[in-house]
């Protein structure tokens, strides 16, 4: 292995950060969740999917590198005699493997009895942990441990998408505001790095709302899971296909990572995602197929529907301008801000008017019905502002995050943003930060501190943010995301 390998390696596997998080309210998760306990049979069938799923990746790459192939220029000979050279060298490497193998018995290994417990299907012995001998517990720790599995209705949770190492992990955490409890529920392993997640109540073969996680990633296909299910193993659908020349399938929807995606919660089955391949999509999650592409000239960081406008859509690109759409026509207008776009964000107290923030650590507000300059723009951070929220119910209260590992509260309200405070919690430079919403001063953040990468904070801890907002009128949010009776749906974007 070169030098360089081995610094990629040690890289990798130093990598611990949060990338993406989602709030999901209160009263939305079964008190009780469900646990996903597989018998014998249905194991094996899981082992008999997943290597048919590698054999297709498989596939799927030697595709690729045929293509790549195809690209080469062959007549370079120099080029052939290396490849001669390399291998002679895999020969002399698979001879001296072969005698490795011989000397130690390897290749009868995985015939040995002695070594049944290697296999998958003896991960699991018991059903129930109370009957296997070899693990005693305290009663009042099993107690505990129930009280923790088991939610109460004044709960909210947080999906936190976390990357360590080579792993990929979608952690649910509890949060309660008002017995300051935070800890984690469950986690599931994803199958590529996460970049983004929204929280939706839909899923087309269910009648009834349910609790479900939309995950955009370094795939091109989006996976929606079901949040209530505890050691789920696969999403409950997917958007999106990958190509396949060798099976003649099509490819359906995005053809590089997903960036960000916002759910109509209006329009339930109504889905948006943009993507580093230049399109914004509208999915229709009914038949989980593009009901139509929005184009654009760089890549789409980050979107989202008007929270009463079902047709309204505002986009922010890496071509440094913030697009509001009418999806009905594809029609649109245009701001443009210095920088890349790196979020953007309705105003739901003012919802005419809209926020967005750049990898140049600037904020602008904007009125929609406004062609020409923003209301206000805010040099708010030295480095990209990669954090943007308003509080769910105070109005005016917007905070900030940024790469330069500040987290800063402000006032909106007067027209022009007020300073009130800033904050450093140590957890390297910040990816994203969201509002609560059911608690109106409670934000979470992400970043990629190694030791602590993971906040919760009550902003009112701040004596100037109690002083400023404590006399401050809340209003209760106006968005239902999840209504008794859900809207009906439609296969119209």
């Amino acid at each position: 292995m070169s030098k360089m390998e081995k610094e990629e390696d040690v890289e990798q596997a130093s990598l611990n950060f949060i990338p993406c998080l989602a709030w999901i309210r209160r009263g939305v998760a079964k008190l009780n969740p469900e646990k996903v306990e597989l018998t014998k049979e249905e194991l094996e069938a899981l082992i008999g999917k997943t290597k048919g799923d590698l054999a297709e990746l498989d596939e799927e790459d030697k595709e690729e590198n045929e293509e790549d192939k195809d690209e080469m220029d062959e007549g370079e000979t120099g080029d052939n005699d290396d490849a001669e050279k390399i291998d002679e060298k895999v020969d002399s490497n698979m001879d001296e493997d072969a005698k490795i193998a011989a000397e130690y018995g390897l290749d009868d290994y995985d015939d040995d009895d002695d070594n049944v417990l290697m296999g998958i299907e003896s991960l699991t012995v018991f059903s129930d942990e109370k009957q296997d001998p070899y693990v005693t517990k305290p009663e009042d720790e099993d107690s505990e441990e129930e009280d923790d599995f088991n939610l109460l209705p004044t709960d909210n949770l947080i999906a936190v998408g976390h990357v360590e190492g080579d792993a990929a992990i979608l952690e649910i955490y509890v949060y309660n505001a008002e017995e300051a409890h935070l800890y984690v529920h469950h986690e599931t392993f994803l199958p590529a790095l996460p970049l983004c997640m929204e929280w939706l109540d839909f899923n087309p073969s269910e009648t009834k709302p349910g609790n479900y996680l939309a995950v955009g990633s370094m795939s091109p296909i989006i996976e929606v899971w079901d949040v209530d299910i505890v050691g789920s193993l696969e999403p409950e659908f997917c958007l999106g296909k990958k190509k396949s020349r060798k099976k003649n399938i099509p490819g359906v929807g995005h053809k590089d990572a997903v960036l960000s995606i916002s759910w109509n919660n209006r329009v339930r089955n109504l889905l948006a995602s943009g993507s580093a391949d230049h399109t914004t999509m509208l999915w229709d999650m009914n038949n989980q197929v593009v009901a139509s592409t929005l184009p654009h000239p760089e890549k789409v960081q980050s979107l989202q529907f008007h929270p009463f406008e079902i047709q309204t859509l505002l986009t922010g690109c890496c071509d440094q301008q913030v697009r509001v759409y009418d999806c009905r026509s594809e029609s649109f207008k245009s701001w443009t801000v210095e920088g890349e776009v790196e979020r953007v964000l309705w105003d739901h107290f003012n919802p005419y008017c809209f926020l967005a923030s750049t990898e140049a650590g600037h904020v602008y507000y904007m009125d929609a019905r406004n062609d020409e300059k923003p209301l206000w723009q805010l040099n708010a951070h030295t480095k990209s502002c990669t954090g943007l929220a308003l509080s769910s119910q105070c109005p005016g209260c917007l905070v900030t995050a940024s790469q330069d590992k500040n987290f800063k509260v402000w006032d909106i309200q007067s027209g022009k943003p007020n300073f009130i405070c800033e904050h450093d919690f140590k957890i390297g430079g910040i990816y994203v930060a969201t509002a609560c919403p059911d608690a109106p001063f409670a934000f979470c953040m992400g970043g990629d501190n190694r030791s602590e990468n993971f906040k919760v904070w009550d902003i009112r801890q701040s004596a100037a943010v109690l002083d400023r907002f404590e006399r401050r009128q809340l209003v209760q949010p106006l968005i239902q995301t999840c209504p008794s009776e859900p809207p009906a749906t439609t296969n119209q974007s």
